[in-house]
C-alpha cells in the first residue's frame, strides 16, 4: 500500500478542525470513493502517525470514530481492516437513510409503490388502530451507492401524514416534519431465504441468506406510528448490538 498521505493527502495544522477530526473525514472520503477498498488492511497506528506527522493519540482517536460507525474494522492480531460490510446497531433508533450517511455512503431509494389504503388486520394489530382505519403504505428498494441493500415495507397511521406524498426519500425526516417521528421501537429479526420476486429485486441469487426485520416505532405517549417489515441482503449487511451487565 502507499503512503496514507499519498491516499489522503496531508491534514493542515493550521485548520479550524482538529486534527483528528480531519482525518476522520480524509478517511471517510477515501473509503466512500474506493481509494481505500473493502477488506483493505490500513497501516499500525505507529506508522500511520508518522506518515501523516501526527500523534498516534490523533491517529487512534479517528480509527475509534470510524469503527463505532461501522466503516472500519479491528481483528485482533492482525490489524484495522475497511469494513466490507454495512453494520447497523441495536442501540440506536435511526433510519436506513441516516444510517448510510453517517458511514460516507448515499442513500437512494426506488419506490415499487406508495399509496393510501385502509389498515389490514395485522396493520390494525401492530398499530393499535381499528380494521379499516386509514393508513399510508411505503414499499421500496433501498441502495446504498447504487447498490440494492434492502427491501422495506412501511405503514403508518393515516393522522401521521397529510399524503402519501409526503415522504420523497426518509420516513423519518417526514414523520419528524410532522411531530410523529419515533423515540422508542420493538424489533424482531429473523434469517430468511430469498426466492421469487425478493430475490430479483435486490439482485441475489434464488436461496440466498437474508435477514428479516420487523418494527413497531412509538412516539413519546406509546403511540406506535410505524409498522415496518425490512428485508436485508445478508452480504451486504451486519446488525450489532452493544450488550452491558446490569448496573454497568
Amino acid at each position: 500500500m502507499a503512503s496514507i498521505s499519498d491516499v489522503i493527502g496531508r491534514l493542515d495544522e493550521q485548520g479550524r478542525a482538529p486534527l483528528y477530526q480531519q482525518l476522520r473525514r480524509a478517511l471517510r472520503d477515501a473509503i466512500a470513493d474506493n481509494r481505500l477498498a473493502a477488506e483493505e488492511a490500513l497501516p499500525p497506528e505507529r506508522i500511520l502517525a508518522e506518515q501523516l506527522g501526527v500523534s498516534r493519540i490523533t491517529v487512534r482517536k479517528a480509527l475509534d470514530a470510524l469503527v463505532s460507525e461501522g466503516m472500519l474494522t479491528r481483528r485482533q492480531g492482525a490489524g484495522t481492516f475497511v469494513a466490507a460490510r454495512v453494520e447497523k446497531s441495536f442501540s440506536k433508533l435511526t433510519s436506513f437513510s441516516e444510517d448510510m450517511i453517517s458511514r460516507g455512503r448515499k442513500p437512494e431509494s426506488a419506490w415499487l409503490s406508495r399509496a393510501a389504503g385502509s389498515a389490514n388486520p395485522e396493520e390494525s394489530l401492530a398499530l393499535g388502530i381499528g380494521p379499516g382505519s386509514p393508513v399510508y403504505r411505503f414499499n421500496r428498494i433501498r441502495f446504498a451507492d447504487g447498490e440494492p441493500m434492502a427491501l422495506e415495507y412501511s405503514t403508518v397511521p393515516g393522522p401521521c401524514l397529510p399524503s402519501e406524498f409526503a415522504v420523497t426519500e426518509s420516513l423519518y425526516d417526514a414523520l419528524d416534519i410532522h411531530s410523529s417521528r419515533p423515540v422508542r421501537a420493538l424489533q424482531r429479526l429473523r434469517a430468511v431465504l430469498f426466492t421469487g420476486e425478493k430475490a430479483k429485486l435486490l439482485g441475489v441469487a434464488e436461496g440466498a441468506p437474508g435477514l428479516f426485520i420487523e418494527r413497531r416505532g412509538f412516539v413519546r405517549e406509546g403511540r406506535p406510528v410505524e409498522f415496518t417489515q425490512s428485508y436485508y441482503r445478508g452480504d451486504a449487511y451486519d446488525f450489532v448490538a452493544e450488550l452491558n451487565t446490569q448496573g454497568a
